[in-house]
């Protein structure tokens, strides 16, 4: 039976016109603090292995109309508060890309349901919560009706330092119901650079403005100081506002959407409900993976490396630098899932550092889309899975003092392996569909900013004042990995994101008004080789116009090498490279109506034949620091493609042929690696196969595959006695001898298995 409606919550009304009223503490369920209702929580999970110890799903079971559609209900509450508040304030980084998400959560801090959007959060709120309630805030600092708290520090539930949470406690009747949080992506927090996802930064000193779980307003109102505060310690501060603005619109909306859903079926069926949808959560998780993997122990591992011995600013991070990121995944016949990162890297002096919680959030991202996406999303996943970040490493360094501006160079590498890892699982099953030899790293992100020349300034509002900051999110749009039984997405997903959108580009150059966008083209043999190849990533070519005081850079990965390969011999994706051209003819080109480079081939040169410059810098790093950069400078970069499925010779020609006239891939290219031989008619877009010498180049590729062809045992000896002689470069050094000195587990291992002795290490 549904509970009177109260007084407080006259449907006549709307929150904003009534006044918040204090609540002494106890401010938790049937007068329980919010701690007792956390260790409760905790105790029956441990006891009972379901969450709350639920038996059953009562509500589910008795009444399956009214559980379904309180759970859209609520669901459509989030995507409307997000779709609603992106338009009413929001910067363009959130209105342009949808940088935002809502989510709400139990009064102890468990994820019940996530809007679109950027969905890693749906766990990363979660940890702020139960920080807040285990530090005492019920008594110590407060929870009150009508309160606002923010959070964006990494250690305590955040993915990276520009993501921003808002969280707003929901009451009812003096008791706290639910939370609400809204989170934005900046496009910049501070820091020691321009940008958002900062490579120079070391400590946490260098990553700016952090937001430590703090009270940040009350009566629905923001307090002067952190406004204040706000506004002096960003560089975009008008960004900033909206963005707030649009946060805590968003979560008074889904406030006013509980209260009217309380009033409607009581509170108590509302808390039945909330404890019921994690349980389901859980319960899903469970069954997707007893139906979709066969039980087992799966090994991938990822590699991320960091060239920086001739590039980084600070004394201590000029190495080079390989973070291991291995993973084991363990399958039970229930469903059970393990996921291991014994061995890990320790943590370094760069930004890449990824707080438990970023790795939390990320597989949940991850699984989302590729085992969950016809579930419910809570952190009822969250409880299915057991998961070891070994506290020291580079996963989980339970260390504030380090820099945690950038985890996505973690992230994006270990993923890949859970990627495959999942994927071997999906093909024993037979769900060649399901498989997903990975994606293209969501990287090279064009960053920095400037401000406008006094002559162009003065065309520019008042408001915005001069500077420009750059931050575009083209990098949201990379090439998907190919499954079993087809090729993947060309330059349309983010793993981030599973809503990937590179936006307009006119939008984009109203808010970085001093750079032009002179190309936006398909980058040929960005994408995995395979049977099935791997989605292409594509180029653009910046040129900066009317400005001064401009820095730019570019965050890239892969860079000098893979992070992981393809599957079943498909090729990973192309690596990255960079291009820059300082002091060029580019001004006179614009007016003499010259050619200017639209696009670049890394064995030609073409940017170098179509401009005369006094420099070019041309690095196989795709990844390059702050450099600045002065009227008609040239900029190119890339986004990568996705790793491929099974023996490129096993791709029909007339594949290839599409493939060639789409600029997927170039004629010499599909020589070398598929045999296929023809004429391009390039002007009209036209590729003629010659079958009898595409037949007789593919027996020629079999056979100098059968040349290079050894055994296991050679291929053991060979690698063992580089192994006994540590004949690898100083970035691999690195590597190892960070993960002996962190996991003798690891290193026991590493040992046993080439036979090298218990005295040995790298």
């Amino acid at each position: 039976m549904s509970k009177p409606e109260s007084e407080l919550h006259d449907p006549g009304t709307t929150t904003r016109e009534r006044e918040h009223e204090h609540v002494e503490p106890p401010i938790g369920w049937d007068g329980r603090t919010l701690q007792e209702m956390l260790d409760e929580s905790e105790q029956r999970l441990e006891e009972t292995g379901r969450y709350q110890g639920l038996d059953e799903l009562e509500l589910k079971e008795n009444d399956p109309f009214k559980y379904e559609q309180m759970y859209s209900r609520l669901r459509g509450a989030l995507v409307s508060a997000r779709e609603t508040a992106l338009h009413v304030s929001a910067s363009p980084i959130v209105r342009e890309i949808g940088e935002l998400c809502f989510q709400i959560y139990t009064p102890e801090g468990d994820s019940v349901a996530v809007s679109t959007g950027i969905i890693v959060h749906v766990h990363t709120g979660s940890l702020a919560i139960k920080y807040m309630i285990e530090e005492g805030y019920e008594t110590n600092r407060g929870i009150q009706p009508g309160d606002v708290f923010c959070n964006n520090d990494n250690d305590l539930g955040n993915v990276h330092t520009t993501d921003v949470h808002t969280f707003v406690p929901i009451f009812y009747d003096d008791e706290l119901v639910a939370w609400a949080d809204g989170v934005t992506h900046e496009i910049d927090i501070g820091g020691m650079t321009r940008g958002h996802d900062q490579v120079a930064s070391t400590n946490r000193h260098e990553d700016g403005l952090y937001a430590t779980c703090e009270k940040i307003g009350e009566d629905d109102k923001l307090y002067q100081d952190w406004r204040d505060r706000g506004q002096r310690g960003v560089r975009t501060p008008m960004y900033w506002d909206l963005d707030e603005k649009c946060r805590l619109a968003g979560c008074h909306m889904i406030r006013e959407a509980i209260h009217e859903m309380i009033d409607e079926v009581g509170v108590e069926t509302f808390k039945d409900f909330l404890y019921e949808a994690v349980e389901e959560g859980r319960q899903i998780m469970e069954s997707r993976v007893k139906e979709r993997m066969f039980p087992g122990t799966y090994r991938e591992a990822g590699f991320h490396p960091i060239q920086w011995e001739d590039k980084a600013w600070q004394p201590g991070a000029q190495q080079n630098m390989m973070n291991h990121l291995p993973v084991e995944m363990t399958i039970d016949g229930e469903g059970g899932m393990e996921l291991d990162m014994e061995g890990a890297t320790p943590p370094g002096p760069h930004p890449f550092n990824c707080a438990k919680g970023s790795m939390e959030g990320a597989l949940w991202v991850y699984l989302t889309q590729s085992i969950l996406h016809d579930g419910k999303v809570n952190d009822g996943a969250h409880y299915a899975v057991d998961t070891n970040y070994p506290e020291g490493t580079v996963v989980n360094p339970q260390d504030p003092e380090l820099s945690y501006h950038t985890p996505w160079m973690t992230i994006f590498p270990t993923y890949l392996a859970v990627s495959k890892c999942l994927s071997n699982g999906f093909f024993s099953r037979g769900f060649r569909e399901e498989v997903i030899t990975g994606y293209g790293e969501p990287s090279d992100a064009l960053q920095g900013g400037g401000k406008l020349m006094d002559s162009l300034s003065e065309a520019i509002p008042d408001a915005l004042g001069d500077y420009f900051p750059v931050g575009p999110f083209d990098f949201s749009c990379q090439g998907l990995g190919a499954s079993a039984c087809r090729d993947g997405l060309n330059y349309g997903y983010a793993m981030f994101n599973p809503e990937a959108d590179l936006g307009d580009v006119e939008e984009w150059e109203q808010t970085q008004w001093g750079l032009i966008q002179l190309s936006r083209r398909v980058k040929p043999n960005t994408a995995g080789h395979g049977k099935y190849r791997g989605g292409s990533g594509w180029e653009g070519l910046h040129t900066v116009m009317g400005s001064e005081d401009v820095s730019l850079y570019t965050l890239s990965i892969p860079t000098v090498t893979w992070s992981s390969a393809g599957m079943s011999g498909g090729y990973p994706g192309g690596t990255s490279y960079s291009v820059r051209a300082h002091d060029t003819d580019l001004a006179k080109r614009t007016v003499t109506d010259e050619p200017y480079p639209l696009d670049d081939m890394p064995h030609n040169g073409r940017i170098e034949e179509q401009i005369e410059a006094e420099e070019v810098i041309r690095d196989h790093d795709g990844m390059f620091f702050p450099e600045e950069f002065e009227n008609y400078d040239l900029l190119r970069y890339q986004t990568s493609g996705g790793p491929g499925w099974g023996d490129p010779l096993e791709r029909p020609p007339e594949k290839l042929k599409e493939d060639i006239e789409k600029d997927i891939f170039t004629p010499d290219v599909v020589e070398e690696v598929y045999g296929v031989v023809g004429d391009y008619d390039a002007e009209n877009r036209d590729f003629t196969i010659d079958e009898a010498a595409t037949a007789e180049r593919r027996e020629e590729i079999r056979e100098e595959r059968a040349e290079r062809t050894q055994s296991f045992e050679e291929f053991f000896e060979e690698e063992q006695a580089r192994v006994k002689q540590s004949d690898w470069n100083d970035g691999v050094q690195y590597m190892y001898e960070g993960v002996f000195e962190t996991s003798e587990e690891w290193a026991q291992d590493f040992r046993e298995f080439w036979d090298l002795g218990d005295g040995y290490s790298p």
